[in-house]
């Protein structure tokens, strides 16, 4: 497909791949995140993939989202818009039809295998009617987190390389495999996140096999990453990670600034200063993840 080549989340993740770099995937929840990410990859001269869960749709009828695409759109650096979790069919359409999106994350991980295969293929099919590129999740990460529905009674299952032809054929362009990540927080008497790097390394391995044979590209991408240390980081981008979703990791001291100046400064100071925190620590993870100087 022609118009792949000018989707921007596909070409910001190709140079990634080829660069062997990672790009910071944070989610927006308000204005303040939209500034602050933005003003991170200008400052950094990274690319970015901005990302909102399906609540902003719900939440603000799309206002969020259209406030993100005019501040890429006119970013002078490459900066795309994803749809993260997109759990709802009628939505995932309304998405791709209506609103500038240039990715879809179609998560159908919630059904058992046949089902989860069946639905993302026919959702996959109508994103690329309207040129937008998609993602989806083989396996199931555990957990939760705050702005997509919470699917910690699922049993987590690790994605298995067979389960990667069968994603491949769906007709995705990027794929978010569960290897020990897990949405939301880590259990701390575990020491935090355990990672199977060799089932990674072997999942890309079977991608780029599986892609390959059916002429295309497909890319991995890692969930989960809340308070991933940054050697941890890093292995997973040398593992051939390109889009790296971040949450909390680039609001931790946002949520804090917030819990500490609500009641004592003016609305004004207090979300201008917002804006720096949530910058502060989004340039961090741009040089953690290899992205700075890249745009």
């Amino acid at each position: 497909m022609e118009w792949k080549k000018d989707n921007k989340t596909f070409q910001i993740l190709k140079a990634a791949e080829e660069g062997q770099y990672g790009v910071v995937a944070p989610i927006a929840y308000n204005i303040e995140c939209i500034l602050g990410f933005i003003r991170a990859a200008e400052k950094k001269r990274s690319p970015l993939i901005l990302q909102v869960f399906p609540w902003a749709i719900t939440f603000s009828g799309g206002l969020l989202v259209h406030a993100a695409a005019h501040a890429a759109r006119n970013a002078s650096v490459p900066v795309a818009i994803h749809l993260d979790h997109a759990q709802d069919e009628d939505l995932i359409r309304h998405a791709a039809a209506d609103l500038p999106f240039d990715s879809i994350m179609v998560d159908m991980s919630h059904h058992e295998m046949d089902e989860n295969l069946a639905k993302t293929k026919e959702l996959v099919a109508f994103c690329n009617q309207h040129e937008v590129t998609t993602e989806a999740e083989p396996g199931r990460i555990e957990g939760g987190e705050d702005g997509i529905a919470d699917t910690a009674d699922l049993e987590g299952k690790l994605t298995t390389p067979e389960q990667v032809d069968d994603f491949v054929a769906t007709g995705i362009d990027f794929l978010a495999p569960a290897f020990g990540n897990v949405h939301g927080e880590y259990n701390p008497a575990r020491g935090g996140p355990v990672l199977e790097y060799d089932r990674l390394r072997s999942i890309r391995e079977r991608l780029k096999k599986a892609a390959a044979a059916k002429g295309r590209d497909v890319r991995v991408v890692l969930h989960g990453t809340n308070g991933f240390p940054e050697d941890v980081m890093k292995k997973c981008i040398a593992g051939g990670c390109t889009k790296i979703n971040v949450n909390k990791l680039v609001l931790d001291d946002y949520l804090a600034h917030m819990r500490a100046n609500a009641a004592t400064q003016s609305l004004t100071a207090y979300m201008e200063q917002g804006v720096e925190e949530i910058q502060r620590l989004t340039e961090w993870q741009m040089d953690v993840c290899g992205s700075t100087g890249k745009a």
